[in-house]
This record gives C-alpha cells, structure tokens and sequence, in this order.
C-alpha cells in the first residue's frame, strides 16, 4: 500500500472512530480523534502535489476544529476565525486553480440565486435567537462561507460543489445551536459527518479537478516528443 493509500486509511478510521464516539456518547474517542482528521487529510493531499492553498485550507480547518472542542465562547469566535482563514484559502484556490466554464452560466446564475436566498433567509431567522455579540460575526461569516460554497461548484465542478454545500450545512447546524433552536438526537454527530464529508470532497475535487487538466497537457506534451 502506497504513503497516500495509508493516510487516506488513517483519515478514514479516524473519521468513523470520532463519528462512533459521538453518536454512541464517547466525548474522550472525540477528543482525541477529531484533532487528527485535518492533518491527515492534508498529508494525504501534500503526497498528491496539492497546491498549498488546499493545504493552508485544511490547516486553518484544523485549527478550527481543536478551537471549537472548547465551549468558551472566545474560543468559538477564534475558532470560527479560523475557519474564515481557511475559506478565504479556499476562494482564493478557486480563483487561481478553477475554471470559469466549469458549469453553463445559467447554471452558475441558478446556483448563486439559490445561494443568496439560503444566505437570507438563514441569516434572518437565525438573527433574533443568536446572542447580541454573535450576531454580526456569524452573519460576516455566513457570507464567506456561502461565497465559498458558491465558488466551489462553479470553478471545480461536482465533487468540489457537493462539499462546499456540505460545509455550509453543517456550520448551518452549528448556528442553529447556537441560537439554542430544537436539535436532532446527538447533533454534533451531524455537524462531524457533513463537515468530515465537506473537507473530504472538497480535497478530493480539487486534486480530481486539477488533475483532469494536466492531463492533457501531458498527453500532448507526449505527443510531441514522439
């Protein structure tokens, strides 16, 4: 098995060991799990020539991650900035790496309309039931992060798409915690499996992505030099 195969492995076990300890109630087995889920993520897409934009992303992701195992509130706002870092990292990755024909222009119109409707409404009913020094962090917030959800499926394509909406779904569910609205049984069991599905396609359509347009180029390249 190849160095990438075995982080991928890693990722993965790590992923249904932290997802195990959450729905089963096993706060130690998530402890200890969910901080080594990012960095093996991104080794595994350092051994794939990642670009380090992709790598800063995951980073900050991580730093987010280990921030948000507290429940102090300042360490939910610094941990939220954290997760603002990484998402600039991802706009940015989307601007220089993506392609602007990735989806039709209509499509790309329907799905910023979508976006910006979800971006409203969410925000406005979440407004009332956040605490007063929350608010405009979380609407601020919310905005990049739907640019980046948005970004994702218009320059990278699918896989990159669905894990960008599945970023937005799961820091969704955070908010609605935080706005102490009715949760599902086990919520942070929700919140781990999109957001650990989220990084993982947004990893992988990248590299998927990227990789689908060198490959030409070294067909021709190829080519050539016959």
């Amino acid at each position: 098995m190849t160095p990438a195969r075995l982080l991928l492995a890693a990722f993965g076990l790590a992923a249904a060991v932290d997802l195990v300890s959450l729905a089963v109630g096993f706060d130690a087995g998530h402890t200890v799990a969910k901080p080594l889920l990012m960095p093996l993520l991104a080794l595994w897409a350092a051994l794939r020539q990642a670009p380090r934009l992709l790598l800063a992303a995951l980073l900050f992701g991580w730093g987010g991650d280990v921030l948000l195992l507290s429940d102090a509130e300042p360490a939910f706002l610094a941990g939220m900035g954290s997760f603002a870092a990484g998402h600039v990292c991802y706009l940015v990755l989307f601007r220089t790496y993506g392609s602007r024909n990735a989806v039709p222009r209509a499509r790309a119109g329907l799905i910023a309309l979508g976006y910006g409707i979800a971006l409203v409404t969410t925000v406005a009913l979440l407004w009332p039931d956040l605490p007063a020094d929350l608010r405009v962090p979380v609407a601020g917030y919310s905005l990049l992060l739907t640019a980046m959800a948005y970004r994702s499926g218009t320059r990278l394509g699918l896989f990159a798409g669905l894990g960008g909406a599945l970023f937005l779904l799961s820091d969704t569910l955070i908010a609605t915690g935080v706005a102490e609205w009715p949760q599902l049984p086990r919520p942070d069991f929700w919140i781990m499996l999109t957001y650990i599905a989220a990084q993982a396609l947004l990893a992988g359509g990248t590299l998927g992505a990227l990789n689908a347009r060198r490959a030409p180029a070294a067909t021709y390249g190829e080519m050539r030099a016959v």
